[in-house]
């Protein structure tokens, strides 16, 4: 894990444990809080046009929301990891690996339609 990662998941540590709040941090309920924290960032999204959201997401204001709610998310997922041992860029890096497989650019250049259907 890089050093910066390494650092924020110190923190996070350091955060939760002056709270004591790792009896709560079972992975199965981290896995539920990065759902619903996944799911305030969807909320954004909610009844926005592309264009919409995209004109909405160039007001500041908006850009930081966005960017707490994103900050919720790689919190839980770096605290998922952080328990599992799951060396996140490492796993991250394999699964580029894979999906270039799956997805060769002769068949999926400019069409979304998944691997298995190619």
């Amino acid at each position: 894990m890089s050093s910066s990662l390494t650092k924020i998941v110190a923190k996070l540590r350091e955060f939760r444990d002056a709270r004591d709040w790792g009896r709560f941090h079972t992975v199965k309920n981290l896995i539920v809080s990065l759902n619903l924290e996944s799911a305030e960032l969807l909320e954004l999204c909610q009844w926005k046009s592309d264009e919409e959201f995209q004109t909405w997401t160039s007001d500041q204001a908006n850009k930081k929301i966005l960017a707490a709610e994103c900050a919720d998310v790689l919190s839980y997922l770096l605290l998922i990891t952080d328990q599992l041992g799951i060396d996140l860029l490492a796993s991250t890096d394999a699964k580029i690996v894979e999906n270039e497989t799956r997805y060769p650019v002769d068949k999926s250049m400019g069409i979304a339609t998944k691997y298995d259907k190619l």
